[in-house]
């Protein structure tokens, strides 16, 4: 058999890139990348032997590791992330995707609607959304072209790996919802060109070889266009080259993704090379022929994808099909989601020959007949199982545990669940309750394992919980009066009196659902498991130091912040009121404090009491006035000039003496 290598195949320049930098930084520093590297498990393993690990989020980086920022970038909130841990950052992202990044932002700025034709759950395509705001709009297909609105100005780009064909439709799409387009061709050349020789060699092969991670958008892509040309297996490795599949071929073809290294290249070119061209002998054909009738189980591999099948080479003269509703347990579920061309997989026959002379199959029920002993065991034993949630219905969730198990909405958390698509795509942890295969009925719980989890934690709590003691604990549910903080196994109460020192009008000026909060523990009933906690507690009393600050006698500025019938109350510090009594508003009768007074006034006064013990001052403005009249008489007095004292005898004296002078 004759192999040929597309003579465009294997690491782009921007894969190069990221690679010699990430064994570049990893000499120097520890190191962690921010999601694979490269969508190749192969590559991300040999990183992982150097000592570069995968994270998922900054939480797990801590400063003294580099990140690396893998070829198909992120958000700029990853960045200011970084920057606000005092993370380094080593920026490995694709030169192509950065240029993508720029029009993005620019597009955004300009007041263009952004359209971002590509995978939106790709990381590529989420980072540069990232980038053009929250208004931008990611799209795959023409269909989904359609179905949006007019736009006055938009702006278009591409995930690099995209196809230029489909690319080309989507902007003529786009030119009838918009008076004004801006098409930026953001595909990368390195990838056109690799698709366009896959293309071109797939035209003179009978099999085609992809080489890359299933993961990888342009190994995928390469997959889907050889195969809409020639039989074409995807593989990662040599290992999983078959005979079977070049048993009629003359010619060969073999390419590989833009995160394929060349040694798998090498491998699987050697391997292609060796293979065993000799026919299988009648024996052996006999011996791997699968019998088909209905509910046959048999097994194939997956050689095409469209939007509606998958189609299966399980040996026989034409393919085997499976229609997307038997594909899987969840009903909205793009098939690349689960399967990729080359994988092996089991199906059942549910009709041996349609109209086209297909046999017609499905994976969901070879999933749930494999299933069936597994649930059985797992019922009987109450041993937890992962399962992720696929689909949303009326009064609760449908998980994927082989065959649809359903989570009833009062069985997923210990309190109430208002929304319940918020789990879409999470796993749960969960314990089947009830299982009937003949009605292929599986009902599940989670409750169940939280609440025995919750009961483990509050007993050892109430043992070794004594009042005093400072715990860490999460805000669960807010109410009026208060809110309840989850302390790790049971929830105690926060009151709205012990949130602060100051008056607060609603709990949800101090937390908020979710907060991390350190509280005191204030009381706490053993029989009855009440716990009452305190924040405030754990900041010193503003009435402390108030004899040092305000004693009798001295002057204060505050601003009334309450009136009630008998006075107003005064804000001295936080936390600290004191009262003007009515009858010390003023120097003269007043009926109502608010002749005097409003709420929001800024006032002076004397301190006449003062009892931190009692946490009480008593203020007066009357006293002040008199004050302040009693110093202005005492200045005038004091600015008269000063006469001299006569005496009777003085004038007297005066008197004779001038008489005296006249005789």
């Amino acid at each position: 058999m004759n192999v040929k290598l597309a003579a465009k195949a294997g690491f782009c320049f921007g894969v190069k890139r990221a690679l010699e930098m990430a064994e570049r930084t990893v000499e120097t520093s520890p190191a962690v990348s921010l999601g694979p590297l490269i969508h190749n498990q192969q590559v991300v393993k040999r990183l992982a032997d150097r000592g570069i690990h995968v994270v998922d989020t900054l939480i797990e980086v801590t400063a003294e590791q580099a990140l690396i920022i893998r070829s198909h970038g992120v958000a700029p909130s990853v960045y200011k992330g970084a920057e606000d841990k005092g993370i380094q950052v080593v920026d490995a992202t694709c030169p192509f995707v950065q240029k993508a990044q720029r029009l993005a932002a620019k597009s955004a700025q300009m007041g263009q609607q952004v359209i971002v034709m590509g995978d939106k759950l790709h990381p590529e395509v989420q980072g540069i959304l990232g980038w053009a705001g929250e208004q931008a709009i990611p799209i795959q297909t023409v269909e989904e072209a359609k179905e949006l609105s007019f736009y006055p100005r938009l702006s278009v780009l591409a995930q690099t790996t995209q196809p230029a064909e489909n690319f080309k439709r989507i902007v003529q799409e786009l030119k009838l919802h918009t008076a004004e387009l801006t098409v930026h061709d953001t595909i990368c050349n390195a990838t056109a060109e690799r698709q366009k020789v896959a293309s071109e060699l797939a035209e003179t092969v009978d099999v085609m070889v992809v080489v890359g991670g299933r993961n990888s958008a342009n190994t995928q892509k390469l997959a889907i266009i050889c195969a809409e040309r020639t039989k074409t297996y995807l593989i990662e490795t040599a290992d999983e080259l078959e005979n079977t599949w070049f048993e009629e071929a003359k010619c060969a073809g073999l390419t590989a993704g833009a995160s394929t290294p060349d040694w798998i290249i090498e491998e699987v070119y050697k391997k292609m090379s060796e293979m065993n061209e000799t026919e299988m002998d009648m024996a052996s054909w006999e011996e791997s022929f699968q019998e088909l009738h209905l509910g046959a189980r048999v097994t194939g591999t997956v050689v095409k994808i469209t939007n509606e099948e998958i189609f299966v080479d399980i040996g026989w003269k034409s393919e085997g099909v499976i229609p997307m509703n038997e594909l899987k347990i969840a009903r909205k579920t793009r098939p690349e989601e689960i399967v990729s061309i080359g994988n092996k997989i089991s199906a059942v026959v549910i009709r041996v020959e349609n109209e086209e002379g297909y046999t017609v199959l499905s994976k969901r029920k070879a999933d749930e007949e494999g299933a069936v002993d597994r649930l059985e065991k797992l019922a009987e034993s109450k041993e937890e199982i992962p399962a992720v949630v696929v689909e949303v219905v009326k009064g609760g969730l449908v998980v994927d545990v082989g065959m649809r198990g359903f989570v009833p909405a009062s069985q997923i958390q210990l309190g109430y669940v208002e929304d319940l698509n918020q789990f879409l795509g999470q796993t749960l942890r969960l314990r089947v309750i009830e299982f009937d295969p003949s009605k292929r009925k599986v009902v599940l719980s989670q409750k169940i394992i939280l609440a025995e989890e919750q009961a483990i934690k509050r007993k050892q709590l109430l043992e070794t919980l004594k009042e005093g003691d400072v715990v860490t604990g999460v805000v669960r549910r807010i109410v009026d009066f208060g809110a309840f903080v989850d302390i790790g196994g049971m929830d105690g109460l926060l009151h709205i009196s012990d949130m602060a020192y100051t008056r607060i009008k609603h709990p949800s000026e101090m937390v908020t659902i979710g907060d991390e909060v350190e509280v005191q523990v204030l009381k706490l009933e053993q029989q009855t498991g009440k716990l009452s906690l305190g924040l405030k507690q754990l900041k010193e009393s503003p009435w402390v130091r108030v004899a040092e600050k305000y004693p009798v006698g001295s002057l204060v500025n505050g601003k009334v912040i309450r009136i009630v019938t008998f006075g107003a109350f005064v804000q001295l510090a936080e936390g600290v009121d004191g009262l003007v009594h009515i009858s010390q508003l003023a120097d003269h009768r007043v009926n109502k404090v608010e002749e005097i007074l409003k709420i929001g006034d800024l006032v002076s006064a004397k301190v006449i009491e003062c009892k931190p013990e009692e946490k009480r001052i008593s203020l007066s403005i009357r006293d002040l006035m008199l004050d302040a009249s009693q110093a202005d008489d005492e200045l005038a007095l004091a600015s008269q000039p000063e006469i001299k004292p006569v005496t009777i005898g003085d004038i007297l004296g005066k008197g004779i003496l001038a008489e005296n002078r006249e005789e």
